[in-house]
């Protein structure tokens, strides 16, 4: 979850940003001008001993002083990623070694060793330098032009440990759980795909009885697994679909909800003899990816205000958060499953003091273990987990055991002192392993500081309710607070009080409250403060390009439509509006709701049990009035899946020739009524199931499925009027038939299509297509699929390519996006040669004459009129804008409403 466009070619963060430092420097910001100092920050990490003394400690001090290298990898299938790769070691890191600026050689980007294939590059030569620096030029173009079409993803070395270490297979059910701006989704959707493309190959040239290997073949070789990815913020929500949605996936479900309180998802039954009721069955993930919100200081070498913004209250305030959202997910995750647990900090109440909490209140290690991965990514450099640590309060004390606390609190209150609990200081056990956790250091590989731990389910589990365990919060309200001061006796003859509300509410309340993790209490101690720019504590603001203030805002008014008007973004809160319980989450195993819910909620119920009103809870909440959202936030409209026999498939399969192995029952439309008007969407079988039976119930689904065919004007009795997307080809293209498609083997040939938009095959005009010439003359008109055949000739391709194109009455067109021509061209040919639209040259003389008025009503052939031109031209658009709708698709129930005409939002983009 590449990043999007622009992060490449402008600063996309909401003020100001460090670039630069040194010779580098330019009229931006320079790194090193901000001041990377902090007494408690030193203090906290030097006297707590998280990193060992002497030299080691010296050069972790040095390396956070340093700016961040910039870090990037190659995505998509593993046989793209490397043909894209070849691109850059050839015509591109050449071309940078022979640089020199400031009379300095310039470094090139070089491999992440432990990543792997060494699909992900580093370079340590700032963005503002490629961007401004005449000689980059080509090499920035080629980074902006990649990243664009998803090929490549700009994402912090460091941050791409996680994903890898959940160890996910095609066939798994994955969730992430805190997954915006998207990187990290996008890495687990290659996963979940990986081998397929091989698969397929199989399957399709698999002779008659012939037995395939072992592997995920159950459904004719496409991955079977599904990713939830979900997050509490809409609008991250929707950064995140626009980052993933560029894989092209069928196997996504994006959904918007409180991590710490993610509904429990009910699958359909399986079924049983008549007359007996069958079995509630609900969805178990077989990994978790947990990467929690966090207080960021290991990011510090790119979020450079992290070193003023720094107090130790900045942990103490999350780490509830982090508590309950890693025991909703070990809830969620099957017996035998992976969690995946993370931050960007090296707080250890963040991080091992959250594992050791979670596991307590779990049942203990014979519940929940920690998984040793010392021997994955064998050159990934790392210290291990602490078993032993101390606590800094807000004053800057430091606490060795909870018994020094609880001596103090008996001797006079202190506000500072109750957010302080039990659960944040290792634990008494020395069995439980938490030398296992992984701790990557800033020095170590240059990078950023992180941490990861991987936990294995071992049983069933029942978790404890909160207020049971030692990690249960205490953090005073306002009003709490005021009542115990009052109901002290004096102290040396002084009645103590409450000097300013900024002692029990500070400023860091304001990180918790931007990324949705202040507690109601905190939310109460914080409505008579200003908001102060917060430091990011997820990810940076930069990454996911919205401004701080914006983000403090949302997380403040947004609400929660299933909560009966909760607000989104208290994740921690105790005294929240209760879910309705059909979507309440499940504690323990998939055949009975949970017993206990967090304190001061509703119980959780079966969905199916009757209120006094005679409806289910199921049927409570689909009857209840739809909530409208805050912020002017679009409503979604409906999955509707269509009926295998529906006419307009059976148009579509008949057109294309589609295989009658290809699955019938697996588009929908995203509109109320249900019926294919703009678009059809394809999705796999579980994400079929979860959206038909969740629909109505308050879950918030954003998007899900891939846009397979997009309705257009054409003309003919006979000509199919939809249109194979691209986005959708490589998941249809093996099973259309020979009828439909076009081959292509030779370089040049796919050139001229590439720059030359509409070139004519009427007349004479296909003797120009060379060797696909007289195939396009004499297909029928409308799509078709054209493949680019490996070749071994000199002037043929390494890798196989399939893309769609348009054959009207005399015309022919690749239908891509324009960006996409351009990098592919730059990527196979180093070719920067300006695209060519012969239908507008041909309609500039007929508009002159029109002019002239001698010859006004007639067009002298089909694609000269812009509603058939546009057909042709599909694509050179969708996109264009990089995402700025945020996502049509993903509320497209509104676009095919609107209308079955073409796109002419689209269609008045021009090159």
């Amino acid at each position: 979850m590449g990043k999007k466009r622009g992060n490449w070619g402008k600063n996309k963060g909401g003020g100001s940003k460090g670039r630069g430092g040194g010779a580098w420097s330019t009229t931006r910001q320079n790194y090193q001008e901000v001041k990377k100092e902090n007494e408690q920050f030193e203090r906290y990490y030097n006297e707590l001993s998280i990193v060992p003394e002497g030299e080691e400690r010296d050069q972790f001090w040095a390396a956070l002083r340093r700016e961040l290298p910039n870090s990037f990898r190659f995505c998509g299938s593993k046989g793209h990623a490397l043909a894209v790769e070849k691109n850059l070691k050839d015509n591109y890191i050449p071309q940078i070694l022979s640089m020199k600026f400031n009379d300095e050689a310039v470094e090139p980007p070089k491999p992440i060793e432990w990543y792997p294939e060494k699909l992900a590059y580093s370079m340590t030569t700032p963005k503002n330098v490629v961007r401004k620096f005449a000689p980059f030029s080509a090499f920035q173009k080629f980074l902006v032009s990649e990243t664009a079409v998803g090929n490549i993803s700009r994402q912090e070395a460091v941050s791409m440990i996680p994903p890898l270490l959940l160890d996910v297979q095609s066939h798994h059910t994955v969730l992430d759980l805190c997954a915006a701006p998207g990187s990290k989704s996008a890495q687990l959707v290659e996963m979940l795909h990986a081998g397929e493309e091989s698969r397929l190959r199989k399957v399709l040239d698999k002779a008659d009885g012939e037995e395939l290997e072992e592997g995920d073949y159950s459904d004719e070789g496409r991955s079977t697994g599904l990713l939830v990815a979900n997050d509490v913020n809409y609008q991250r929500a929707q950064m995140l679909v626009h980052q993933v949605k560029r894989l092209n996936s069928p196997n996504l479900v994006v959904m918007n909800h409180d991590a710490t309180l993610f509904p429990s998802i009910e699958l359909p039954s399986d079924r049983v003899p008549n007359g007996q009721r069958p079995k509630s069955k609900w969805l178990k993930f077989d990994r978790i990816l947990a990467d929690v919100p966090c207080s960021g200081d290991g990011t510090c070498r790119k979020n450079p205000n992290i070193w003023k913004d720094w107090i130790p209250g900045n942990g103490l305030g999350l780490y509830m958060t982090q508590v309950r959202i890693l025991v909703r997910a070990l809830q969620m995750l099957k017996v035998g499953g992976r969690v995946v647990y993370s931050t960007c900090s090296l707080n250890p109440v963040e991080n091992e003091a959250v594992i050791a909490s979670a596991i307590e209140r779990c049942g203990g290690i014979e519940k929940v273990d920690i998984i040793d991965v010392s021997t994955k990514l064998p050159e990934l450099k790392r210290n291990h987990g602490l078993k032993d640590w101390k606590i800094m309060d807000k004053e800057g004390r430091i606490w060795g055991s909870y018994a020094e606390v609880e001596d103090a609190k008996s001797k006079k209150f202190e506000a500072s002192l109750e957010r302080v609990v039990p659960g944040m200081f290792a634990p008494e056990s020395s069995q439980l392993p938490l030398d296992r956790c992984v701790r990557v250091y800033p020095q170590q590989q240059d990078t950023g500081g992180f941490f990861i731990t991987v936990l294995e389910k071992k049983s069933e589990i029942k978790a404890k309710p909160e207020s049971d365990t030692k990690s249960s919060n205490t953090t005073p309200s306002v009003v709490s607070i005021a009542k115990e001061i009052v109901s002290k006796p004096e102290s040396d003859g002084v009645i103590p009080k409450l000097d300013t509300i900024e002692d029990y509410a500070p400023a860091t309340i304001d990180v918790a409250m931007d990324q949705g993790n202040a507690s109601a209490a905190q939310r109460q101690n914080k409505e008579a403060l200003e908001d102060p720019e917060p430091a990011s504590n997820k990810r940076p603001l930069d990454e996911v390009g919205d401004s701080a203030n914006a983000s403090i805002k949302r997380a403040r008014t947004e609400k929660d439509e299933s909560t009966g008007g909760g607000t989104i973004g208290e994740v921690g809160q105790m005294e929240h509006t209760p879910l309705p319980p059909s979507i309440q989450p499940r504690e323990n195993d998939d055949t009975a709701p949970a017993k206990s819910a967090p304190a001061k909620s509703a119980p959780v119920t079966d969905s199916n049990a009757p209120f006094s009103n005679g409806q289910t809870a199921s049927e409570s909440v689909a009857n209840a009035p739809t909530k409208q959202r805050r912020n002017n936030q679009p409503h979604e409209e409906p999955f509707k899946y269509l009926s295998p026999d529906h006419e307009e498939l059976e148009s579509i399969f008949s057109f294309y020739q589609i295989s009658d192995r290809f699955p019938r029952d697996r588009f929908m439309v995203r509109n109320a009524s249900g019926n294919p008007v703009k678009a059809i969407y394809y999705t796999t079988a579980l994400a079929k199931d979860i959206l038909t039976k969740n629909e109505g119930r308050g879950m918030k689904f954003v998007h899900s499925g891939v846009k397979m065919f997009v309705k257009q004007d054409a003309q003919g009795q006979d000509v199919c009027r939809w249109r194979v997307q691209s986005e959708g080809l490589p998941i249809l293209e093996g099973w259309v038939g020979e009828g439909r498609i076009v081959r292509l083997t030779k370089r040049e040939t796919l050139r001229k299509l590439l720059i030359e938009m509409f070139p004519r095959v009427s007349g004479n005009g296909w003797t120009e297509l060379g060797e696909i010439g007289e195939r396009v003359r004499d297909i029928g008109m409308g799509c078709c699929v054209l493949r680019v055949e490996p070749s071994a000739d000199e002037d043929g391709f390494g890798e196989r390519l399939t893309l769609p194109l348009w054959r009207s009455i005399s015309a022919l067109n690749l239908m891509l996006p324009k960006e996409e021509r351009r990098a592919m061209l730059l990527r196979l040919y180093n070719d920067e040669t300006p695209l060519i639209d012969h239908s507008q040259a041909r309609r500039q003389p007929q508009a002159a004459t029109d002019a002239d008025g001698s010859a006004g009503a007639a067009a002298t052939s089909a694609e000269d009129t812009p509603a058939t031109a546009a057909a042709g031209e599909e694509e050179t658009l969708a996109d264009e804008d990089g995402g700025v709708k945020l996502d049509a698709d993903a509320a497209d129930g509104n676009e095919d409403v609107a209308a079955a005409a073409p796109e002419e939002d689209e269609m008045n983009i021009t090159v």
